[in-house]
């Protein structure tokens, strides 16, 4: 990555609330603090870091209104509400230039079924295939080897990265993102045994994923058994997770990598879910709820509900047992001790001499 930004340039992206000092470097990088050198531009984005910034060597430093400091001979200080968001717009700006949308239509070596309905305005890549009744909206950038089935449905300003299958009927609203090798509508894990066979259970529904959903990497969405498996709006998904058939998850939701949602669960607005978290079937996990990395959840909970470990209890009390854990082999001396005293005193004592 090679930048050439000026600190104007930098100042016009984040719209700062105030600055200090000024630079004529141009920005070539971005480094932390501790990593910075003249003409890299960082950001003081966790008070654990907030030693450093004194010492930096960046020409360009985002940081907080707070933030008491005076900058060095050459460098600027721009003060934002929030410098991780303020660097992210820069970041932005860098995206558009490394990755910019290509040209619009479709490539020659894309199958494009002839009843397939495709904005003037998208991009089809390389070896993509386009089956019967599909419809790509407006400037949506599908990448090479994609696949989309039958009568799915792709919203405006979509972007499909290379390797992703959307099966058939399903649906993408505005804005979504999904990463290399997501798989929107594989069939439902749905088995009924019958007479010592576990006999499949058709899934005839689709997936819904709503505006401004993002899906990271491999991660897998089950059609639904009937109806819809659904995302809600704003929600972003890490990789390698699993959502299975009929699950509906709300509006702004965060789900870390690896995290298994079991079939016909509900997980409400706002819930965050730590990597590795897992949640069992037909439950519902109440709005604003956040889970621990690897807890497992068994039965629904409240909104605003605060859960760690597995079987998971509630946060703070599994934070005592752990803190108690620790004391176990002492607290067994301790006993042990208490024992022998005790022992010693149930002995019956010597006769005194007379």
């Amino acid at each position: 990555m090679q930048l050439v930004f000026s600190a104007a340039d930098v100042a016009a992206i984040v719209q700062p609330l105030f600055s200090k000092g000024a630079t004529l470097e141009t920005i070539r990088d971005i480094a932390s603090l501790g990593a910075a050198k003249t003409g890299d531009l960082s950001f003081l984005g966790n008070p654990k870091y907030k030693t450093e910034v004194a010492s930096t060597a960046a020409s360009v430093v985002l940081l907080p209104p707070d933030y008491a400091g005076e900058p060095a001979p050459g460098q600027q200080f721009l003060f934002v509400e929030k410098p991780s968001v303020a660097l992210a717009r820069v970041c932005a700006r860098i995206e558009q230039l490394l990755w910019p949308k290509p040209v619009a239509g479709v490539h020659p070596t894309a199958v494009v079924a002839s009843s397939a309905r495709v904005a003037s305005n998208a991009t089809i890549g390389p070896f993509c295939v386009i089956e019967e009744g599909v419809v790509v909206g407006e400037r949506t950038h599908v990448q090479a080897q994609v696949f989309i089935g039958r009568n799915a449905t792709i919203g405006a300003d979509c972007w499909l990265m290379p390797g992703v299958v959307v099966t058939s009927e399903c649906v993408l609203r505005d804005r979504v993102r999904l990463h290399a090798g997501v798989v929107v509508g594989a069939d439902g894990f749905g088995y009924e045994f019958v007479a010592g066979r576990h006999e499949k259970v058709p899934q005839v529904g689709n997936v819904v994923i709503e505006n401004d959903v993002e899906i990271g990497a491999n991660s897998t969405l089950d059609r639904a058994r009937f109806s819809q498996t659904v995302v809600g709006e704003g929600t972003k998904i890490d990789n390698l997770v699993q959502i299975a058939h009929n699950v509906r998850i709300g509006r702004h939701c965060l789900i870390c990598s690896q995290v298994g949602i079991s079939g016909s669960t509900t997980v409400e607005d706002y819930v965050v879910l730590g990597g590795q978290a897992g949640l069992a079937g037909h439950i519902t996990v109440g709005k604003g709820s956040k889970i621990d990395g690897q807890s497992g959840i068994n039965s629904d909970l409240p909104p605003g509900s605060f859960m760690k470990g597995s079987t998971a209890l509630p946060y703070n009390l599994e934070q005592r047992i752990n803190v108690l854990r620790k004391r176990i082999p002492d607290l067994f001396k301790r006993v042990d001790a208490l024992e022998s005293g005790l022992a010693d005193l149930k002995k019956p004592s010597a006769p005194s001499q007379s």
